[in-house]
């Protein structure tokens, strides 16, 4: 058996594992929101500006051209531009394309299927990062429900790692992921 703490670790300075949890529990938030926080700079590659709305954030930005076709093939363009406010959980280029062999291509043949997927990254409201990471779910435009988990690690929407959070736009906030969603997954 290896050595454990005791080994280095005067008793008198040993803590329960009681007290440990009660630790934990009460700086879980602190850092959660650190490792947020230590994301924000990626944000400034995605483009954040107060006064372009979140499809014209997008564009600028350049890792969205997928998302952005799919939006407008499903006549969702329109409403992304409208005043909100949204939160969207908008994957990237290179999350489309790690998605199956022809599920793009088939959903975008499938119009109302499309608009399923698109509008299950999308909530009515603006949450920021701090917002989020607070939250254990959310009510998509869809009508589904995205599972969120916030730990050490960073931030998780369903089975997707929040990458970039709080770029902002004048008609909400994105928050970059590296998954695609799918209702129902």
């Amino acid at each position: 058996m290896g050595p454990n703490a005791h080994d280095f670790i005067p008793d008198d300075h040993i803590i329960s594992k009681g007290h440990n949890m009660n630790i934990l529990k009460k700086i879980a938030p602190a850092v959660v929101l650190v490792a947020l926080v230590a994301a924000a700079p990626l944000s400034a590659q995605y483009g954040s500006s107060n006064d372009a709305d979140i499809v014209q954030t997008a564009a600028e930005a350049g890792s969205f051209e997928t998302l952005l076709a799919a939006l407008e093939a499903a006549g969702l363009t329109e409403a992304l531009k409208g005043d909100g406010p949204f939160t969207v959980f908008a994957p990237t280029d290179e999350a489309f394309a790690a998605l199956p062999e022809g599920t793009v291509e088939g959903l975008l043949q499938d119009p109302e299927a499309l608009a399923q997927v698109l509008t299950y990254h999308v909530v009515v409201g603006t949450y920021m990062a701090s917002d989020v990471a607070g939250m254990e779910h959310a009510e998509t435009l869809q009508g589904g429900h995205l599972s969120i988990s916030a730990s050490d690690y960073g931030v998780r929407i369903n089975d997707a790692s929040v990458v970039a959070a709080d770029v902002e736009a004048s008609n909400g906030v994105i928050h970059v992921i590296d998954t695609v969603l799918i209702p129902g997954n």
